[in-house]
């Protein structure tokens, strides 16, 4: 075998462990809108991709035992990238029909028909380039030693990649468009530099040129506004999924959605928020504590609740771990920045490490359609009460069922709240939002009315009527949640599930 061969074989190999772990990694952001980021959805995704990857190994195998022509594995490149630009065109259809399942089953499937075959294909290039390295027994060792490697290390460069470069700053769409183009240009340039004369080119080139249209057709589709009646302000990928900023068609509502998911709803004529939870968050701290001086508030959002307390003299602090939701809030939603000091980080790390002393503590932390569970545990609750001054708040805003059955996420909230905090409040929508209040308090008492006046009218008989119901969980469900057990992405899972289906749902009918 000539050198130059050798050294592509190799640079095949790396190429090819890169793809892979693309593949993987982004199939799963490219799923999260329509399923979410749930451990089932990466349950899924890793079940399916090591599925692909032992039937590839023992395909490849059979393949390469039965006719060792080089022509034939990258030939199964070329496919792959042909179903991959195919998945950026179907992916959307694909996720919808797969929502008629529950989350398990659905977002199996969806990663079984969209990425199985694919990477049974890429698998099938190290088990073949070992029997076409292999000119005797005694090299099969080292050759599979230095394709293990080289393929590995492709997966490792191509993990930096789709984690610290390609999800940040390209559309999920683009990224995997680009990657079909790549595993293209490797079977080309092997089609076009050693096997010229082969009697399949014709049919590599028509293969490639489909493949070609079909993910450009895909990425174009992607890059329309899916809201036909609305004009979209901006769109753009960040670490924590796709952010999006839409009006509607009389420029009254502004709606902030991450993953196509309405994050919050603001009515730039009033410059006020017209979502219920904004109103909550701040107006039950006011009323829980005696006087706020200082302020904590865990997740950022488009900054309605931080800038109203420091609008009223509060020091605020905010931490929130996607740097690129700050800018978006400055622009579209007229959030202050200057007039607090933000924290680009983990809110769990953030409250472990912090020194500072707080009169309350907002934790809005959302993924989508659920809050993140490191942040729901008994040990960290404890954390957040070791910065709170006496007589301080953690007011939590978050979804959960109350229904029998449902409510395994309602009551355990409300007894790992019990276990840090003396007193505990419920506060609850009847549909949607609850809010959760804990303090070192002996009973929370409101002491400070809303002024219901400053409620947006679209929201502000609700207000009236969250703040009016206070609810119990059923004393006899749930558990409290720690660090070390924390099942709640399993037992919550039907009503994520719906939460999610629901707001998709919504999006779709735009």
């Amino acid at each position: 075998m000539p050198v130059g061969l050798r050294w592509y074989l190799y640079f095949t190999a790396a190429v090819t462990g890169a793809a892979v772990m693309i593949v993987e990694i982004l199939g799963a952001k490219m799923l999260a809108p329509y399923v979410g980021t749930s451990h089932f959805v990466w349950t899924a995704q890793i079940a399916v991709t090591l599925m692909a990857l032992a039937v590839g190994y023992y395909a490849g195998g059979r393949l390469a035992d039965k006719s060792p022509k080089l022509g034939r594995v990258y030939g199964c490149i070329v496919l792959a990238a042909i179903y991959l630009s195919l998945s950026v065109l179907i992916v959307r259809p694909v996720a919808y029909w797969c929502l008629d399942f529950r989350l398990a089953l659905g977002s199996l499937l969806a990663s079984t028909f969209l990425f199985f075959v694919p990477l049974s294909l890429l698998a099938m290039v190290g088990p073949f380039f070992v029997r076409a390295l292999t000119s005797s027994v005694s090299g099969v060792g080292g050759n599979v030693g230095r394709l293990t490697a080289v393929g590995t290390l492709g997966s490792f460069v191509g993990t930096l990649l789709i984690g610290y470069l390609l999800i940040p700053f390209f559309p999920n769409s683009w990224t995997m468009y680009f990657t079909a183009i790549l595993l293209m240009m490797v079977a080309g340039g092997y089609f076009f530099g050693w096997e010229r004369k082969s009697r399949n080119k014709p049919a590599v080139v028509t293969g490639m040129t489909a493949g070609l249209l079909l993910g450009l057709a895909g990425v174009h589709r992607d890059n329309q506004n899916p809201f036909s009646e609305f004009l979209e302000r901006f769109r753009g990928n960040s670490n924590f999924g796709m952010l999006e900023v839409v009006d509607d068609p009389g420029g009254t509502r502004r709606f902030y959605l991450n993953d196509y998911l309405t994050q919050n709803i603001y009515d730039p004529v009033e410059k006020k928020s017209a979502a219920l939870f904004t109103y909550m968050l701040h107006d039950l701290a006011r009323a829980y504590t005696r006087t706020i001086d200082s302020a904590l508030c865990i997740g950022l959002g488009v900054g309605i609740v931080p800038r109203q307390f420091a609008r009223e003299r509060a020091r605020v602090e905010v931490v929130e771990i996607n740097p690129a939701v700050a800018p978006v809030a400055r622009r579209y939603f007229d959030c202050e920045l200057e007039r607090f000091h933000l924290a680009i980080d983990d809110g769990r790390h953030f409250v472990n490490r912090n020194a500072n002393r707080y009169d309350t503590i907002i934790l809005d932390a959302f993924l989508g359609d659920s809050s993140p569970v490191h942040l729901m545990t008994r040990e960290a609750f404890s954390s957040m009460r070791e910065l709170l001054n006496p007589g301080g708040t953690l007011v939590i805003n978050c979804f959960v069922d109350f229904g029998p059955g449902r409510d395994f996420f309602a009551a355990s909230l409300d007894k790992t709240l019990k276990s840090v905090f003396r007193s505990v409040r419920i506060h609850s929508a009847g549909t949607g939002n609850v809010f959760f209040v804990g303090s070192d308090q002996s009973e929370l008492v409101a002491g400070n009315e809303p002024d219901f006046g400053q409620v947006h009218p679209s929201c502000r008989e609700q207000a009236r009527y969250t703040f009016a119901n206070i609810v119990e969980t059923n004393p006899g469900h749930g558990r409290v949640l720690t660090d070390d057990y924390n099942p709640v992405e399993f037992y919550d899972a039907a009503n994520r599930e719906a939460t999610r289906r629901r707001l998709v749902m919504n999006m779709r009918a735009l």
